[in-house]
């Protein structure tokens, strides 16, 4: 099941129920803390966005939905495979007995990456220190790119999640010139953070009387940020300069979106964020 329209009151969540319902959809409602949601099933999204803007367009002098207009995806559990993923990366690294070598050859090192290893910026994120590095990004990933796949769905969501990580590296790379490294994926970890800091900030100032409240989330992304992104041989800046990139990134996202795209939509951007880690390790591994 996937929600359709939040922030609804309940007049409106019964109405659009009964439209949907006369298009042969079933929908479930929900009632939560902001106000009524509509649910339907996964397959049926696109179809009932369709059905409910028809709907809207049709009967324009009635007022439908307050506060927020941005409407998430709605459950998913694909912060969970990114987790396997870099278990799975990490454990092939140390298998190999060539550690070592692999941040050498792979890590993101400022040098290499200005003399034109842009590759290194995302083949990076999949190379860890040691177990604890590991541990703490699998479980960043595991909250925070769930909750980012929530809101935009499971490829747009890992799209600006990839994207922030790799934008942060680049970032860090211009700004130290030289003699620098890092790895890990808690440069995409804070990615996520900053996209969750947005959204949640525009959330809050389109709502009335909620503008000073708006600026929580940022408060709370930093403070995590300096909780987390600061221990020892952590490297706050590319944490800094990967939340900053997520912000970006999660504010484009509503001002461009006011739904999570369908199924189409995150196919593709699932089949870009494949693509873009495809090429990266081909030119890695490339002379």
């Amino acid at each position: 099941m996937v929600v359709i329209l939040m922030g609804l009151d309940k007049d409106q969540a019964e109405t659009f129920s009964i439209v949907l319902a006369s298009a042969g959809i079933d929908c479930h409602l929900r009632s939560e803390e902001q106000g009524w949601e509509l649910w339907t099933e996964a397959l049926k999204h696109e179809e009932a966005l369709t059905v409910i803007d028809r709907y809207i367009a049709e009967n324009r002098d009635k007022p439908i939905v307050r506060g927020s207009a941005i409407v998430e995806y709605g459950r998913t559990f694909s912060g969970l495979w990114g987790a396997l993923i870099l278990l799975a990366c990490q454990l092939a690294v140390w298998h190999s007995g060539m550690g070592d070598a692999y941040v050498a050859a792979y890590g993101a090192s400022a040098e290499k990456i200005l003399q034109g290893d842009w590759y290194r910026s995302a083949t990076a994120l999949l190379l860890h220190a040691d177990v604890l590095h590991l541990a703490g990004n699998i479980l960043g990933i595991a909250l925070f790119a769930t909750a980012v796949c929530s809101v935009a769905g499971w490829g747009v969501g890992w799209l600006m999640i990839l994207l922030s990580g790799i934008a942060g590296n680049l970032a860090n790379a211009l700004f130290f010139q030289s003699a620098h490294w890092s790895i890990g994926a808690s440069t995409a970890v804070f990615g996520a953070v900053g996209i969750l800091s947005a959204v949640q900030f525009v959330r809050k100032i389109r709502e009335a009387g909620q503008r000073l409240k708006a600026f929580l989330p940022f408060g709370g992304g930093l403070a995590l940020l300096g909780l987390l992104g600061s221990a020892r041989h952590a490297d706050l800046t590319a944490h800094l300069f990967g939340f900053s990139a997520g912000i970006l990134l999660g504010a484009a996202y509503c001002s461009f979106f006011k739904r999570a795209p369908g199924r189409r939509g995150q196919t593709a951007a699932l089949l870009l964020v494949a693509g873009v880690m495809t090429a990266a390790w081909l030119r890695a591994f490339g002379p």
